[in-house]
């Protein structure tokens, strides 16, 4: 649901998600925020997301938002079937299981495409068609194969990036290849196979370094000791305890840092009349200009950065940013209930439309919320909505 403004491109689209963990989940979260109605397929006990603890506790909350909960046993005759009738009248199916595991579920890619032409099949896989296609894939293994590990930590330390980004992003090409296949639709009538690759999208995230090999024929360092292209790009401690991060990427940018650190010798240096002098000179001069911003208040360090035009930012956390003024802003985050009646706040799409962002996430569902609404629109009676989502289910319940 989206609130604020009316942007709902996708209203009318039927998603049917039958999807865990974070990619298949966000592809439907991406497609429910422009008005998609997304039905999740749960099984009897719900999705096993649900009862992540630690980092794993709001992956089901964050990526589920605004969807529609239906209960099918699909290790039963009764909840295949459900679940082929549910597909009859879908525009777009969202998976990430092993294929063997979906035939299983009734949900052989290969008969589905058979039986709803017009069916887009959106499968989010650890990797597209190759040598490795069934491999199992993590977030993590996938940014160690490519290289992002390795450019990410020091030397000897390979570190994955501080979120699930691959997830999220692979989420998000998943939306955005079901974007397309449903404007073709338009004119074909027909659906599309797609699927999306965890391996293939972490790939693209380190295409760059892949291509400065290509161009220059060496690899480069990790970031954390690359080969600086600007005189200052660094974090630096301030009398207060504060650390900030500091770049001075053009000339003007460093004139103005260095009159307003009181660096006036550094501009005047003969040895640092250039910009490459100046990035030559980094072993040397970055120390002067720690040293200044060491002798200074933070407070006022960043309002003078701000108004002379330094990029510059405090080294926040993941909580600061509830105390952020333009996260804070109107439509910059959306607030949702859990099953429970909790609330949570999470950030919006990172777009507007019309100069307002769409900041209605919406609630979680409790478990097969919406199974009996669902399934009676297809014109399945009390018995048979029993019988397709259960014996597990009732137990559950």
């Amino acid at each position: 649901m989206t609130m604020g403004i009316d942007f709902r491109p996708l209203e009318g689209i039927r998603v049917v998600e039958m999807s865990h963990m974070i990619m298949g989940p966000s592809c439907g979260m991406f497609l429910g925020f422009l008005g998609a109605e997304v039905i999740k397929v749960e099984p009897p006990e719900g999705d096993k997301t649900r009862d992540l603890g630690g980092m794993g506790r709001p992956m089901f909350p964050l990526f589920n938002r605004g969807k529609k909960s239906v209960q099918l046993d699909l290790k039963t005759e009764a909840g295949r079937l459900a679940l082929h009738k549910l597909l009859g009248t879908a525009d777009v199916f969202v998976e990430n299981f092993r294929d063997q595991s979906l035939a299983r579920m009734g949900a052989d890619l290969d008969r589905l495409r058979e039986d709803y032409p017009a069916l887009i099949l959106a499968s989010h896989k650890g990797f597209l068609q190759g040598p490795y296609q069934d491999r199992t894939a993590l977030d993590e293994v996938v940014q160690m194969m490519t290289g992002l590990a390795y450019m990410t930590g020091p030397t000897g330390r390979p570190l994955r990036v501080g979120s699930s980004a691959n997830d999220i992003m692979g989420g998000l090409f998943g939306a955005f290849s079901v974007l397309a296949a449903l404007l073709e639709r338009e004119r074909t009538g027909h659906g599309r196979n797609l699927r999306i690759g965890l391996f293939e999208n972490c790939l693209l995230l380190v295409a760059q370094h892949m291509v400065q090999f290509e161009l220059e024929g060496k690899n480069p360092p990790p970031m954390p000791e690359r080969e600086f292209s600007w005189p200052v790009y660094d974090i630096f401690p301030t009398a207060d305890g504060l650390q900030i991060f500091v770049g001075a990427v053009t000339e003007g940018q460093w004139t103005a840092l260095c009159k307003l650190l009181g660096l006036d010798d550094l501009l005047d240096d003969p040895r640092l009349q250039t910009r490459m002098d100046q990035i030559d000179a980094r072993d040397w001069t970055l120390p002067i200009i720690a040293q200044a911003v060491l002798a200074r208040d933070s407070v006022g360090l960043l309002s003078a950065f701000e108004k002379l035009g330094i990029p510059y930012s405090p080294i926040s956390r993941p909580c600061d940013m509830y105390e952020d003024p333009h996260v804070m802003r109107p439509g910059g985050l959306a607030i949702s209930h859990l099953p429970d009646g909790k609330t949570f706040r999470a950030p919006s799409l990172p777009f507007e439309v019309d100069g307002t962002m769409l900041s209605g996430g919406g609630d979680l569902p409790s478990i097969g919320q919406h199974t009996e609404e669902v399934l009676s629109a297809l014109g399945l009676g009390e018995a048979e909505i029993r019988t397709a989502k259960g014996a597990r289910a009732a137990r559950a319940a």
